[in-house]
C-alpha cells in the first residue's frame, strides 16, 4: 500500500491550516467538526481535538484543515501536528468509521465541454476526482480504477483520462457526440452522488498505457539547468491551456548533445494529428524563443 506523506498548506484564514495528503483519505465527503463530541464518527479528529489549541476540524477529500485558538502561532505546531497525522494514516485505522455515518447522496454536478479532439469530451465534476493524471487506453489497464472500468463498458468508450475535477472520454469514430453525451453526463452524475470508488486507494498511479510508452518520474533535483527550465516554461504557459481543452502535458526529457526535447500527450491531446501538430509546433517555437540556442527541436509523443 502507497505510504501516505503531508504537506503543510497555509490557507487565507490566519488560524487555519491544511494538511495534504498524496491521496484521498475520504470519498468525496466533506466533515466538520466543532468539538470532540461531534468528532466521534472520526478516530482521527477525536485524537486531533485532544490538542489543546485545536478548535475546529475539517476533514475533506484529500486533506485535513484545522482552525486553532490565539494560543499558539502555527509555526511552532504544524510539523508535529503534520507527523501526528501521517503516523495516523499510515497505521491503517480509519479515518471516518462507516458504520457510524448515515448513507446520503452527494450533491454532484457534471458538465460536458467540446475539446479540439472531436473524438474526445470533457466532463467537469463540482469535486476533484484525482490527485494526479491518469490515463487508460482499454479496460485491462483500468484494473485500478473502478470507474474507468465502469465506463469501459460502455461500447462506445474508447480511451479514458482522468485529471484533477474532470474525465476525458475518446469514443470510437463510429458514433456522434450527441447520440451518447447525456447518457455519460447522466452516469457520472449519479455515480459521483453515490460516493462509489474511482481510483483504488492501494493503485492511484499512472498505468502502462498500450504503446508501452513509461512516463518518466522526474527528479528535479537531478535534472540539468536546461531541463528544469523546459519544465517550468511547460508547467507555467502550456499546461493550463492544455488541461482547459482536456488534455495534458508530461516532459519526458532534453538530450543536452542534440538539444531536442520530448514530451508526451495526454487526454483529449493524444490522437488527433491536428492537435499533435499544432501544440508540437506552438511548443517549439515559445522554448526556442525563451530558450534561445538550447531547444533543436521538440518531439510530441501520443501517450
Amino acid at each position: 500500500m502507497k505510504e501516505f506523506s503531508i504537506k503543510v498548506v497555509p490557507t487565507t484564514h490566519d488560524g487555519i491550516i491544511k494538511f495534504e495528503a498524496n491521496q484521498f483519505i475520504t470519498q468525496h465527503i466533506s466533515y466538520e467538526f466543532d468539538n470532540i463530541e461531534e468528532a466521534k464518527i472520526s478516530p482521527l479528529a477525536q485524537q486531533l481535538f485532544h490538542l489543546p489549541f485545536v478548535k475546529q476540524i475539517f476533514i475533506s477529500q484529500n486533506f485535513v484543515a484545522i482552525n486553532k485558538y490565539d494560543i499558539i502561532e502555527w509555526k511552532d505546531a504544524q510539523d508535529e501536528v503534520a507527523e501526528q497525522i501521517k503516523a495516523y494514516l499510515n497505521s491503517g485505522e480509519p479515518v471516518i468509521n462507516a458504520n457510524n455515518t448515515t448513507s446520503k447522496k452527494i450533491p454532484t454536478t457534471i458538465y460536458a465541454e467540446t475539446t479540439p479532439n472531436p473524438n474526445v469530451q470533457k466532463f467537469v465534476a463540482n469535486k476533484k476526482l484525482v490527485l494526479q493524471t491518469l490515463e487508460y487506453k482499454n479496460k485491462d489497464e483500468a484494473l485500478h480504477s473502478p470507474l474507468a472500468t465502469a465506463l469501459f463498458q460502455f461500447p462506445f468508450v474508447k480511451e479514458i483520462f482522468f485529471d484533477d475535477n474532470y474525465v476525458s472520454i475518446t469514443k470510437y469514430e463510429q458514433i456522434e457526440w450527441n447520440d451518447i453525451s447525456g447518457e455519460l453526463r447522466e452516469f457520472l452524475r449519479t455515480y459521483l452522488e453515490e460516493g462509489k470508488e474511482i481510483v483504488s486507494s492501494l493503485e492511484e498511479q499512472q498505468p502502462i498505457n498500450t504503446n508501452n510508452i513509461k512516463i518518466a518520474d522526474v527528479d528535479s533535483e537531478t535534472l540539468d539547468y536546461v531541463s528544469k527550465q523546459i519544465i517550468s516554461i511547460i508547467d507555467e504557459y502550456v499546461k493550463p491551456a492544455v488541461a482547459s481543452d482536456g488534455g495534458n502535458i508530461q516532459f519526458q526529457n532534453y538530450d543536452e548533445k542534440t538539444q531536442k526535447v520530448s514530451v508526451i500527450l495526454q487526454g483529449a491531446c493524444s490522437g488527433c494529428p491536428s492537435s499533435t501538430i499544432t501544440l508540437k509546433n506552438g511548443i517549439e517555437t515559445m522554448l526556442k524563443e525563451m530558450l534561445p540556442g538550447k531547444i533543436s527541436s521538440v518531439n510530441a509523443i501520443n501517450g
